[in-house]
């Protein structure tokens, strides 16, 4: 089966919508800050995202599933991971574009790798060309010439450690709860979380709710509501590896998105270290092409 074959299945598609959406996200976010602090923004757009599943939850009957401990654990521990990632990754889109902020953010598809070694599993050089690369590009793209990282840059590093987790996670709890159930909670917890934050350190008024209302309604519902439920549902037929390979686009579509909607330029360096860092994604997350004899015995069985 071709890789062309392989990307037109219905779970596939969903994980390319995904991307799409999440890459956009970037100009959003960054756009929404001009009005709003990135706490009061992470709080409203994960409330925004629980409210939006609601009624899709009622319509399908999802609220008359029995709770389980999976489910609540699973959601708090998820909400909890995808605020930090969040709040990492807001705060550094003070300081740095939407595009370097996706391929930074899309290290994690390099990282799950690195982590499962940790665990136990098995790699390969595969696996370990695509880090070199990706760290390569990184290089590229964020440290100057007097061997700094640009801060904005350090945040959006330090929040894909937690997306590595995020996807582990989810990886583990999608196919234990039901999808709608725990993208609800997990929104909630993360909502609750940045809105303590907020209140600590921020003093959102309504009037700059009102203004950044676009930016939030595609964050909230879009790319938080719409966005992670179709994560949940696609992991559930998709391998892990291929749907990194898939969500790795994201970098792509939010250098694309920062390039038409918020005029970002990138120099050449960093367009270098942006084409590291895909390539470097691609090659790790790339699947193996299983050997025919053995396709044919399962196509057999």
């Amino acid at each position: 089966m071709t890789m062309l074959t392989t990307l037109m299945k219905p779970s596939h598609a969903l994980l390319i919508v995904v991307a799409i959406i999440w890459g956009f996200a970037f100009v959003a976010q960054t756009t929404g800050m001009e009005h709003l602090g990135p706490h009061s923004f992470n709080a409203a757009r994960f409330l925004l995202g629980a409210l939006s599943l609601i009624p899709l939850w009622l319509i399908l009957g999802k609220h008359k599933l029995p709770l389980n401990k999976d489910l609540f654990i699973g959601g708090l521990v998820a909400g909890t991971v995808m605020f930090g990632g969040f709040s990492f990754q807001q705060i550094g889109l003070q300081y740095t574009t939407a595009g370097n902020a996706g391929f930074i953010t899309g290290m994690y598809i390099v990282m799950v790798p690195i982590v499962g070694v940790v665990l136990g599993h098995a790699t390969n050089m595969k696996t370990w060309s695509g880090v070199l690369l990706a760290l390569a590009g990184l290089y590229a793209l964020s440290v100057s010439d007097d061997l700094t990282i640009n801060k904005g840059d350090a945040m959006e590093l330090i929040g894909a450690f937690f997306w590595t987790a995020h996807v582990l996670i989810l990886g583990w709890l999608c196919r234990k709860v039901d999808a709608i159930s725990l993208s609800i909670l997990q929104f909630f917890v993360a909502a609750i979380l940045a809105a303590i934050v907020m209140l600590i350190v921020e003093e959102p008024t309504v009037a700059q709710f009102e203004l950044a209302m676009w930016p939030l309604l595609y964050a909230g519902v879009a790319s938080s509501g719409i966005a992670f439920t179709l994560q949940i549902i696609a992991q559930r037929q998709v391998e892990p590896s291929v749907t990194a390979l898939i969500l790795s686009t994201e970098a792509v579509f939010a250098l694309i998105g920062g390039w038409l909607l918020l005029n970002e330029q990138l120099t050449s360096n960093q367009l270098t270290g942006c084409a590291l860092m895909l390539t470097g994604m691609l090659i790790s997350q790339w699947p193996e092409r299983k050997p025919k004899a053995t396709i044919e015995q399962g196509a057999a069985l």
